[in-house]
């Protein structure tokens, strides 16, 4: 396991779910940045689930891969990037989480953003760089499961 020592700041997490059919095939994904430096990406199969699911899934995903690898998380300020709307303002409490599927999903984000010294949400276009290198990968994933699989 790595252990990093991050600066107080200059740490960006890109997030991304896709899911073939709603649901369907699902991963989640993530790219890890300190400074503008590659510290980590990860994409991960789902199963059947929903593109809600992946998404909320790989925000998870990061967050803990950050408290595993960095030696004082508490200390960190975090910047989070996603292109779901709903994620960013169900996590920012200003939409209420409806869905009973979700509501766990959120309790867990929420736990885990408050392990850090601040985590500033921000929701951004798809076409962001970085979103786009996640889908790209969480493509990758999916297509080499097989025909109709993969996200669009």
């Amino acid at each position: 396991m790595a252990n990093f020592y991050a600066g107080k700041s200059g740490i960006e997490i890109y997030t991304d779910g896709a899911a073939r059919g709603n649901p369907g095939p699902s991963a989640s994904g993530f790219i890890v940045l300190e400074e503008g430096k590659l510290l980590n990406e990860q994409s991960v199969y789902n199963g059947q689930a929903t593109n809600n699911y992946a998404e909320y899934n790989a925000v998870i995903l990061a967050l803990g891969w950050c408290i595993e690898n960095f030696h004082e998380p508490g200390c960190i300020d975090i910047e989070l990037y996603s292109d779901s709307e709903l994620i960013i303002r169900q996590l920012a409490g200003r939409y209420k989480v409806k869905s009973e599927d979700l509501a766990p999903l959120n309790e867990k984000a929420v736990e885990l953003i408050h392990k850090f010294k601040s985590v500033k949400l921000n929701n951004v276009p798809r076409g962001n760089l970085h979103i786009t290198e996640v889908d790209r990968n969480l493509n990758i994933l999916l297509d080499r499961l097989g025909p109709g699989k993969g996200a669009r």
